[in-house]
């Protein structure tokens, strides 16, 4: 019987009570106990469905030739579970599928066997599939947030995995000036303007000023003028052009919780 037991929790997650209860309901078959428990921890789960779920981990999956990439978000209830092993590789689990189907389906037909695992609410945060001639990704060490960048050509893994890193660390909204909406700028020149005014500075030479401020506000907002992280006497856009002169960043996303 104890041997059984130990058979079903391996398969289940489920307490050594709860086998033993279902193993004798099942008449000692394995395969009936599991359905039963599946069915409680259904139960289980709709007890646990109203739950708030405000920890969880992000995850990337990557294609075998870095052109597409799966980047995946799921929420769970604490930190706790969070650094669970079983949470964590249902949470990759989850990424992966998102290459090849839809990971919210896969995710949804997975629930109910997690929470029975875990003992917490779990929902679907996002999927985000990204395609491109060559792809590169970076999860912080926490897997509480996540980058994958696209490139227009292959160049060294290295630094696209830099580049990445980048990302999560100084969290850019643009790839370059050019992409800075010109109401967004103007937006941010009123708000100088005004500061200028404020401090005295004469009208003639407000303009100039202006200048460098915008200047410097798309140098932080702007991956492409961002002072590198490993390196910061030289911006992303100088990384990338030593790296490789005809290489060009087509986009990122980044995914944290």
């Amino acid at each position: 019987m104890m041997e059984k037991i130990k058979k079903l929790r391996g398969i289940t997650g489920a307490g050594i009570v709860d086998c033993k209860s279902a193993l004798n309901e099942a008449g000692d078959d394995i395969d009936k106990a599991v359905e039963v428990l599946r069915k409680k921890g259904a139960i289980k789960a709709a007890k646990k469905a109203d739950r708030e779920t405000n920890e969880g981990l992000t995850a990337v999956a990557m294609s075998d030739d870095n052109k597409k990439a799966s980047l995946i978000k799921i929420y769970c209830e604490t930190d706790f579970v969070a650094r669970n092993e079983d949470f964590i590789n249902f949470v990759k689990d989850i990424a992966e599928r998102g290459l090849t189907e839809s990971a919210e389906e896969y995710f949804n037909s997975k629930k109910e066997d997690m929470v029975l695992k875990i003992g917490e609410n779990i929902t679907f945060g996002k999927n985000k599939i990204i395609k491109g001639e060559y792809l590169a990704a970076y999860v912080h060490s926490n897997k509480k947030v996540a980058s994958v960048v696209s490139f227009n050509k292959i160049i060294d893994e290295a630094i696209a995995k830099d580049i990445a890193m980048q990302i999560v660390a100084m969290n850019p909204y643009f790839v370059s000036p050019d992409e800075v909406p010109e109401e967004k700028k103007d937006k941010e020149k009123e708000i100088y303007r005004e500061q200028l005014l404020k401090q005295g500075k004469p009208e003639n030479i407000i303009e100039n000023i202006l200048i460098g401020k915008i200047n410097k506000y798309c140098e932080e907002i702007c991956l492409l003028k961002q002072p590198f992280i490993k390196d910061d006497k030289k911006n992303i856009e100088q990384i990338l052009k030593e790296a490789d002169p005809e290489a060009k960043i087509d986009g990122f996303v980044k995914c944290e919780l």
